[in-house]
């Protein structure tokens, strides 16, 4: 049998026979190939693993997909740190704040059980006056100022007590941050807010701002200084305090401000001398706002049930209706005060309208 004839004596053309053995020595491209020796152990070691079925020498079995755990955990975080927010703001406020003196402190809600924290010793500047102070972390204005949300009480509804807790605001406002006031004029708006019949309080206004007196001084509700002597630094006044409410005598609503205010000035005369002092001011306020059906009033006034202060760097000497901080060798005069701590806030007002108690000396301002 010659070459290119096939057995059932068919024939086939040289190129033909030439593709046939080219294929038969390099192998078909899509005939499968046989498994090596090493595949064919591993596939018998799996066979006689119990439990297991053998998978294809070619075949593929993909990854399973990682469960996502961290999202849960991060989720159940976030959802843990929301309710702390909610239930005490405050702690997470002071937790993030760490012992950066530039972070604000939150809004004071209730009495403080703890004293402010002691400040490095550092000089105040006429751009920083409040730098070495506790203040310098509290609020600028009425916004140190805490106003509780408003429900009803006695005669007043919950809009009532709103508007009557704004408007007790403005009266600190107007009494102890107005510009003109602290300058040593008139508070004429604070005393549009203060019922007119009220007789005890109206004969105190009459003659506080004519002839001061331990009895009949104006600081004991305003905040005053002499120009001529006195000049405030900046356009700040650092507050920090709160006003809480009930229901008073005749279902009246009875509201109490106790609020701390810190005001840099420095002298008048200094010259080229750039002495700060800060005059510290914490007063408590019982304000009553009564049924105009049971007590005499005008409406959108209230009545004063108490009025008493603390006063430190304000002047020792005899009442002159402003406040009079020592300067220079004027501070050694207050020196043979008691001492106190301006800055504490956990225990009540200790100074009485008419109590003639010894003035106090500042620990720190």
């Amino acid at each position: 049998m010659g070459a290119g004839t096939e057995p059932n004596g068919s024939s086939r053309s040289d190129e033909e026979w030439e593709r046939f053995l080219r294929e038969s020595v390099a192998g078909a491209a899509d005939a499968p190939k046989e498994p090596s020796a090493r595949a064919r152990v591993v596939a018998k070691r799996l066979r006689a693993e119990p439990g297991r079925d053998p998978e294809g020498w070619r075949s593929y079995t993909p990854a399973r997909p990682k469960r996502r755990t961290g999202w849960y955990v991060v989720g159940l975080l976030t959802s843990l740190v929301l309710l702390v927010t909610a239930l005490a703001p405050g702690r997470v406020v002071d937790l993030f704040a760490g012992d950066d003196p530039d972070s604000p402190l939150a809004a004071e809600t209730a009495r403080p059980t703890q004293v402010a924290a002691a400040e490095a010793a550092q000089r105040p500047t006429m751009d920083e006056p409040f730098r070495g102070s506790p203040a310098a972390s509290w609020a600028s204005g009425a916004a140190g100022i805490t106003v509780p949300k408003a429900g009803a009480v006695g005669w007043m509804s919950a809009v009532e007590v709103e508007r009557a807790l704004a408007r007790s605001r403005d009266f600190l406002v107007a009494s102890g941050l107005d510009r003109e006031v602290l300058q040593g004029e008139r508070p004429e708006q604070a005393i549009a807010l203060i019922n007119p019949y009220q007789k005890d309080v109206q004969e105190l206004l009459k003659t506080a701002f004519r002839t001061p007196s331990e009895k009949n001084d104006p600081l004991l509700l305003f905040s005053r200084f002499q120009p001529s002597r006195t000049h405030l630094v900046g356009d700040v006044v650092k507050t920090r305090g709160r006003l809480t409410y009930r229901e008073g005598e005749r279902g009246a609503l009875q509201v109490t401000a106790d609020v701390t205010f810190v005001y840099p000035v420095t002298s008048a005369d200094a010259g080229d001398n750039d002495e700060i002092v800060r005059t510290i001011v914490r007063r408590e306020l019982v304000l009553s706002w009564d049924d105009p059906e049971k007590v005499i009033t005008e409406p959108g006034t209230f009545s004063i049930v108490s009025y008493k202060y603390d006063m430190t760097n304000g002047g020792c000497a005899a009442p002159t209706g402003y406040f009079t901080p020592p300067f220079g060798t004027d501070r050694r005069a207050d020196e043979a005060g008691t001492e106190v701590d301006p800055y504490d806030r956990s225990a009540p007002v200790g100074r009485g309208q008419s109590s003639g108690d010894e003035c106090g000396r500042a620990t720190r301002s």
